[in-house]
């Protein structure tokens, strides 16, 4: 018999609320929540750990919870919850009723395995918002980059917003975060051309060739890269403007990069 929560009051769903809220807590737990089906599956194919299932059996779509519990390691505890608690932890009403709490992984550079000698990363200085945070996850997924490393980060990478702007792709994607200067020491031992976009001493992006182990390096639209970024890039590039502005929003950035990279080992 599975275990019922029906109150909003109950002192582990008010537990789980903070999880969804503060970051801090997330951190000290090494815990986060995931909410709907696709999300939790994606999850479960990056090998995430998934501790506890919680089931709106009102809301729930039967035959998708079940090929998703089947997915799941015989442990997982599961939670039947009503749909006030549900809409108390959900971040949106159109999810299936379900939602995980799963253990988060090692985010440190020294976990980053590539199977390749010539990989193609992604690096993001200092994104705030979540929103675009999972844009160039969904970027970095779509194009099937080796990594993204997430420099000098604003908020942790298990924000429920990311992991909604993403739609699951935080999960799919080998993901690390450090300081600058950590990232840059990581890149210069393990041999990778570091290439950042900006104004300045920049050659245009389609000019380079990005076919040896490549990183790309985007900044904040209102700020850029910082000095330390620009000061030990291999080369800086830009991407021309046609119109009156002189920069994009920066996934479309990312995007544009990490397209033509992939283009030329395509090719």
């Amino acid at each position: 018999m599975n275990k019922e929560i029906t109150s909003t009051q109950n002192s582990y769903i008010k537990e789980l609320v903070q999880l969804k809220e503060k970051s801090r807590l997330r951190k000290k737990t090494n815990t986060f929540l995931i909410e709907g089906v696709r999300e939790i599956s994606l999850a479960i194919k990056g090998d995430y750990q998934v501790k506890t299932l919680l089931i709106a059996t009102t809301i729930v779509n039967n035959d998708e919870i079940g090929r998703l519990i089947t997915k799941m390691n015989s442990t997982v505890e599961i939670i039947e919850i009503s749909k006030e608690v549900y809409k108390k932890l959900a971040l949106r009403d159109s999810t299936e009723g379900v939602i995980a709490i799963c253990n988060s992984k090692d985010l440190s550079l020294n976990s980053i395995q590539f199977s390749t000698k010539n990989p193609l990363i992604l690096i993001a200085e200092a994104p705030e918002k979540p929103g675009n945070i999972g844009a160039l996850l969904r970027t970095a997924d779509a194009a099937g980059v080796d990594a993204v490393f997430i420099a000098n980060p604003k908020t942790d990478i298990y924000n429920p917003n990311i992991i909604r702007s993403s739609v699951g792709c935080v999960f799919t994607t080998k993901i690390a975060t450090g300081t600058t200067s950590e990232i840059i020491t990581y890149l210069k031992e393990h041999h990778i051309n570091m290439y950042g976009a900006a104004l300045t001493a920049s050659a245009e992006y389609q000019t380079i060739n990005y076919t040896k182990s490549s990183a790309i390096i985007v900044g904040t639209e209102a700020t850029g890269l910082s000095h330390e970024w620009l000061q030990n890039t291999t080369q800086n590039i830009i991407i021309p403007m046609r119109g009156a502005i002189d920069s994009m929003n920066v996934s479309v950035s990312a995007a544009i990069l990490i397209f033509e990279a992939v283009r030329q080992r395509n090719s």
